[in-house]
């Protein structure tokens, strides 16, 4: 398979993948890595210190500039825009441009404009006409400006009430995501309020050491993004609500905490992120462990390789 150049674009790279097609009018410069089977639209610029992984798509009018890294599989919408200096002057340059990363799979959608300096995960959706501000997380939905994030890709939002039938009939209820569980936590209301109560050693699936409170978050904001390689977790939105996405590689599914009489088992291994705080919103979480650091996985990249090499036959 050969690289196809058309001949009215400017391809002044020795780097270009096989099977790689570069149409009309594209100007790329020396030093520009491009890998295989990408497809470069028309009226596209790229600078050269830039390099662009495999099976990587590039629509027409968009401007690659010094400092970017496209990732393995990513779509970049027409007219999408990059920036590579936060206070850009006439004729004056950096000695060294920030590095921005868009992560494999990921989708940036049309006249989208992605600030210098961020990682756009994995898997991730930009919406058309966004203005991405700040770092977005692997499989993060994200529209508007600023871009604020409205969904995870692949996750099922599921809303638990203590009404809900499906707690009703049951103590516990299992989950899209294998291991990840919900809990009916009793709850006793009379004219003097409520109560809700349970037993560490027979309504949770462990006996905790730790304890911490999650409040006061801005409503914008994402907490989480990690896993952890030992330690179990057990969530409890004792006010407000709060939207938890479980994540175990290969299954997805949204949670909406809403109320003190229902638990969150999240076990080990399985990636977990908390989004959309109402201003009220007080999270407690229970821990099987101790605080460790070195516990925590906060690279998504690294938890996928963890959880491939755990898969049977591996």
């Amino acid at each position: 398979m050969s690289t196809f150049i058309h001949p009215h674009a400017l391809c002044e790279s020795k780097y270009i993948g096989e099977g790689t097609r570069i149409w009309a009018f594209v100007h790329i410069l020396p030093e520009a890595r491009i890998g295989q089977n990408c497809n470069i639209c028309d009226q596209v610029f790229i600078e050269g210190n830039v390099i662009i992984g495999d099976r990587v798509t590039i629509k027409c009018g968009v401007q690659i500039w010094d400092g970017i890294r496209l990732q393995d599989d990513v779509f970049i919408g027409p007219n999408a825009t990059f920036t590579n200096d936060k206070h850009p002057r006439s004729q004056q340059h950096l000695n060294e441009y920030p590095e921005t990363i868009v992560e494999a799979g990921a989708t940036i959608g049309a006249n989208a404009t992605i600030l210098p300096g961020l990682v756009i995960g994995g898997k991730a959706m930009i919406g058309a006409g966004a203005v991405v501000t700040r770092n977005v997380p692997p499989r993060a939905i994200v529209v508007g400006n600023p871009g604020r994030i409205i969904g995870y890709e692949g996750a099922k939002e599921t809303v638990i009430h203590m009404t809900d039938e499906r707690l009703s009939s049951a103590t516990v209820l299992s989950s899209d995501v294998p291991g990840v569980t919900l809990h009916n936590i009793p709850q006793f209301r009379d004219i003097r309020g409520s109560l809700s109560a349970g037993e560490f050693q027979r309504d949770l699936p462990f006996n905790p050491e730790r304890y911490f409170l999650v409040y006061s978050v801005p409503g914008k904001n994402v907490r989480g993004e990690h896993a952890h390689r030992t330690c179990k977790q057990f969530l409890i939105c004792v006010a407000g609500s709060v939207h938890v996405v479980a994540d175990d590689g290969e299954n997805q599914q949204e949670f909406v905490l809403n109320s003190p009489g229902v638990g969150l088992y999240l076990p080990s291994m399985v990636w977990g992120i908390q989004y959309k705080y109402s201003n009220n919103t007080v999270l407690m979480v229970f821990a099987s462990h101790a605080y460790d650091a070195d516990d925590y996985i906060r690279s998504y990249e690294e938890f996928l390789t963890l959880v491939d090499t755990k898969k049977p036959g591996r």
